[in-house]
Parts: C-alpha cells; sequence; structure tokens
C-alpha cells in the first residue's frame, strides 16, 4: 500500500464548548486557565494522519487478506463480503500534544489537556474521512478498529499496523508490547464502502459508554454475522 499522508490538519477549538463540556464556568477562575491551556494547544497542536486505498487479495470464512496481509475476523470478512478495496488508515492528535498533556502538573488541568488532545484527534478523523471522500469517491462507508470488538481483538493492531508501514516515522504513533498505541489520542481501522451501514457500537452491549454512536442490536450477531 502506498501510504497518504495528511499533516497540514487545523486543531479547531471552540472554547466555549469546552467549557460546557469540562464543567467549566465561564466567568469563573477556571476559565482564564481553560482559554490559556487553548492557545498554547493552537500554537502546539499539530493533528495527523495516514490512509492508502489497499486491495483485498482473498477472503475465506474467517478473515480476509489485505495487502498479503491477513486479517482475521468473522465481523470484517461479511462487512467486506462485496468488497474490493479498502482504506487502511490511523489518525492521531499529535505527538507534540501527547508531551504537552504529559508535562501538566495539575490534575485538573492534565484532564482539560487530555480533552483538548481528544479535539485534535477528532480534527484529524474529520480530515482523513473529508480527503478519502474527495480523492475515491467510495460513497457511503464504515470502519471498524481492532480491539473495538471481542472478535477484531487487540492482537489485530500488529498486522493491520504491517499494511500501515512504518508509522513512526511517517506520523509519530507506535505500538507498546501491549499493542497500545503512542500517543494515546490515536485511532487505527479500516475504512470501507458499504451499503446497509455499519457501526461497532451494534454488537456491544456495554451499557452506559459515552462513546457510543448507535444503539446495540442483540440480533445482529446472528442475524448477519453468525455461522
Amino acid at each position: 500500500m502506498q501510504p497518504i499522508l495528511i499533516t497540514d490538519i487545523p486543531l479547531e477549538l471552540d472554547t466555549s464548548k469546552l467549557a460546557e463540556r469540562l464543567h467549566v464556568e465561564r466567568d469563573g477562575a477556571d476559565m482564564a486557565n481553560l482559554r490559556r491551556m487553548c492557545q498554547e494547544a493552537l500554537a502546539l497542536g499539530k493533528p495527523k494522519a495516514l490512509y492508502g486505498l489497499a486491495y483485498i487479495d482473498s477472503k475465506d470464512e474467517g478473515g480476509v487478506v489485505v495487502d498479503s496481509v491477513t486479517l482475521t475476523s468473522r465481523v470484517l470478512r461479511v462487512n467486506l463480503d462485496k468488497v474490493h478495496r479498502v482504506f487502511p488508515y490511523l489518525a492521531t492528535g499529535g505527538v507534540e500534544l501527547e508531551e504537552w498533556t504529559n508535562s501538566q502538573q495539575d490534575i485538573l488541568q492534565r484532564y482539560w489537556a487530555d480533552a483538548i488532545a481528544e479535539v485534535a484527534l477528532r480534527c484529524a478523523m474529520r480530515a482523513l474521512e473529508a480527503q478519502i471522500e474527495e480523492r475515491f469517491q467510495p460513497g457511503k462507508t464504515s470502519s471498524m478498529s481492532p480491539g473495538s470488538l471481542r472478535d477484531w481483538p487487540m492482537e489485530q493492531q500488529s498486522p493491520l499496523f504491517s499494511i500501515l508501514g512504518d508509522t513512526r516515522s511517517l506520523v509519530g504513533v507506535q505500538l507498546t508490547d501491549s499493542l497500545l498505541m503512542v500517543p494515546r489520542k490515536s485511532v487505527s481501522g479500516l475504512r470501507f464502502p458499504t451499503e446497509t451501514g455499519y457501526a461497532n457500537c451494534q454488537l456491544c452491549p456495554r451499557e452506559g459508554c459515552p462513546g457510543r454512536s448507535a444503539a446495540y442490536d442483540s440480533t445482529l450477531w446472528q442475524n448477519r454475522y453468525g455461522r
């Protein structure tokens, strides 16, 4: 796969929305510190993304081979049943904001910095999705990320990263021995065209998840992915 880099991603921070999310009173003493931290982040932040066009070499009951790399997941295999090309990707809030967050001595301000870095990651994801749409016009797409489902566990980060290439030199992201990404505000996965629509949350029964984007469907596994 030929990697495509996106490095000119603007960090867009809405201080008012951040204050509301972080429960910072707009007229309180903490607001000045939050504004200061936003200015620091704007000066330092460099969200980045990496993706590419890859083709599916083969499929079997338990997974697919993408760019000569085997990815093992029944859900992924079914989702890619009528798909011939995919977009492996990696997006990150950036090493710069990771180091800045870790440098915060105050616990509350470190929490704020973490939230700002999360915004940077979302900026990177929006830029990534927009560029895939503009360059390749895949139509409606969905994505899957290793570790988001038991069917596609964290161990699958290794083969995915082998498709992505030298991620450390390209965008500053590396895998730890426990297969976590550093910087922490990073996300990897496969984006793919879909006619039916798909979200990992549909297969996840976890209650009270703040990141839920779709309702849990208790019948979906058996109806679509069961053998």
